[in-house]
């Protein structure tokens, strides 16, 4: 379908803006910081919490986002950005959102950013955080049962990625992806069709890529997750993606692998939008409508029976280690 008006009319309006690859890590993430206050605020929860969370490295920050006294489970986000921008601030009203639709706690992850901090470091805060969560080792986190992650552009392949190397994968009730980065291959359809003139432009991933990771390391398993095996106990997954997005293609490649694979996967593609849609939800109707839908995901995938793995001491030291890399 065509572009839907109102995503052509921020396109209008932001013509003649540099493009996020045209400068420094910084300047993009100056940009994506003043872009924030035009998408308007989440709504009041009965409390936002920063939180330390314990890694390999160190320690990382976070933000735990509570509907209630007692919610009905706990989402692990990871925010979009290329790897290089994003943060807490930036995903702030969208976490809140989801948190009130769902009434499950959200915990926002602050992980390290390239190019300062190169892959893996980014793979590495988040496996740290998913053993966290189900180690009850983050303070003031409540509850991890059950466990939902989720993420959408580069958060959608961090999500992926750590739960393709989680030892514990039957712990995790389902896996969120939208728009996710799945490979590194800038040769798709939708790169060719959408590359120029959208919020996210072919040259934009290869600047993302670049700042990630040393060009031989692109097609690594643990960043171009597409060319990666499935393990049989993938927990069920949803994947969607938008039309005029050059990341459409691998997306719904990645879903017809998995399902291809065995795993329970439900995938769809959202019509007339642009890569970064899911923010618009205070803006235009299809956005709220996809929050609403992603709401309704996280609650299904959490209701789904499971079999569960023992939560032992020496599967948590695995986990803790770093999983298990396949």
């Amino acid at each position: 379908m065509p572009l839907h008006p109102i995503m052509s009319a921020l396109l209008e309006r932001s013509a003649g803006a540099p493009a996020i690859s045209s400068g420094s890590p910084e300047d993009a993430r100056r940009n994506m910081a003043v872009a924030r206050g035009a998408l308007g605020a989440g709504p009041e929860l009965h409390a936002v919490i920063p939180v330390t969370i314990p890694t390999r490295s160190g320690s990382v920050q976070g933000r735990y986002f509570l509907p209630s006294q007692s919610p009905s489970g706990l989402v692990l986000y990871l925010h979009g950005g290329g790897w290089v921008i994003g943060g807490l601030d930036d995903f702030d009203a969208y976490c809140r959102a989801l948190a009130s639709e769902t009434g499950y706690g959200i915990l926002l992850v602050d992980y390290r950013l390239a190019p300062e901090h190169p892959f893996p470091a980014a793979v590495e805060d988040c496996q740290d955080t998913l053993a966290a969560c189900l180690s009850g080792s983050v303070e003031g986190v409540r509850s991890f049962s059950p466990l939902i992650i989720a993420g959408d552009s580069a958060g959608g392949n961090l999500a992926a990625v750590t739960v393709r190397t989680c030892s514990l994968r039957k712990q995790i009730a389902g896996q969120i992806l939208s728009y996710p980065v799945t490979d590194c291959d800038f040769a798709t359809q939708s790169y060719s069709n959408h590359g120029v003139g959208l919020p996210l432009s072919a040259s934009d991933m290869q600047w993302f890529f670049g700042h990630y990771a040393l060009d031989n390391q692109w097609a690594l398993p643990d960043i171009s997750i597409l060319r990666a095996d499935v393990p049989t106990d993938t927990p069920p997954t949803t994947i969607i993606s938008a039309e005029y997005d050059v990341l459409r293609d691998e997306g719904e490649a990645y879903a017809e692998k998995l399902a291809t694979a065995g795993v329970m996967v439900r995938s769809w593609r959202v019509e007339g939008v642009t890569h970064g849609y899911i923010r618009l939800f205070n803006i235009f109707e299809i956005a709220r409508t996809e929050l609403q839908k992603v709401s309704a995901e996280i609650k299904r995938l959490g209701s789904l029976p499971r079999q569960r793995t023992a939560l032992t001491e020496p599967a948590l030291r695995d986990l803790r280690a770093g999983g298990d890399a396949r």
